[in-house]
């Protein structure tokens, strides 16, 4: 499991998937040890299908809980 640091959560009502690059994305072709940064723009959430905008870090710069992406 990666550190939260390099973590990063959903932020979509109801959702909270949290993509972890030692995991990737099965579901979107994304293979384990892709950072956040690197997914492709049009990369989107296996949950809810947000895209990137709606995740923040879970810990470190820019993580925060109060900012809720519409989807």
């Amino acid at each position: 499991m990666s550190a939260p640091e390099n973590m990063w959560q959903c932020q979509t009502t109801n959702c909270g998937y949290i993509y972890d690059p030692d995991r990737g994305d099965r579901k979107g072709k994304i293979p384990a040890g892709t950072s956040f940064e690197d997914l492709p723009e049009g990369w989107k959430c296996p949950i809810c299908g947000g895209g990137k905008k709606c995740f923040r870090p879970l810990a470190g710069p820019g993580s925060t809980k109060e900012v809720k992406c519409p989807v």
